[in-house]
């Protein structure tokens, strides 16, 4: 299993990112590759283009720790997991912390690309792309 941890701070008050966070319509704004999400009975469903393939994948999403944890894994699809976690800077700021755990072979076998170093690399600069996208999105208040 390889973990990926990244964060990225927020001009926005905690309870503004939580609730952006949850706002499932909003993903194919600031995660790459997602063309469409909608929520359904406590899963998300995600529609998905992976190397010029349509995909679906099914997430359960459960919230932990009073609203500052946001943790997912997939139902479908690949086996991947991860958390958002929240945390206050100051009352206007928030640091939000993304940890994507996943097997190396299968986002391989679901997504194809590179292998070893450079998948990792890969998924850091996605993982990096999809956050300064969200911080964009919460901060000009879409």
């Amino acid at each position: 299993m390889s973990t990926l941890e990244e964060h990225i701070d927020i001009s926005v008050p905690l309870p503004t990112a939580w609730e952006c966070l949850h706002r499932t319509e909003t993903y194919p704004r600031f995660l790459n590759g997602v063309r469409e999400a909608r929520s359904d009975g406590g899963l998300t469903h995600l529609d998905v283009d992976t190397g010029g393939r349509a995909r679906e994948f099914e997430v359960r999403i459960v919230d932990r720790d009073q609203d500052t944890v946001m943790a997912w894994k997939t139902t479908s699809g690949p086996k991947l997991s991860g958390t958002f976690s929240l945390l206050p800077i100051d009352g206007q700021h928030t640091r939000l912390q993304a940890r994507f755990e996943y097997e190396p072979g299968t986002v391989t076998e679901a997504f194809g690309g590179p292998k070893g170093f450079a998948q990792a690399a890969a998924i850091e600069r996605g993982v990096r792309s999809d956050l300064q996208q969200f911080k964009e999105l919460v901060e000009q208040g879409r």
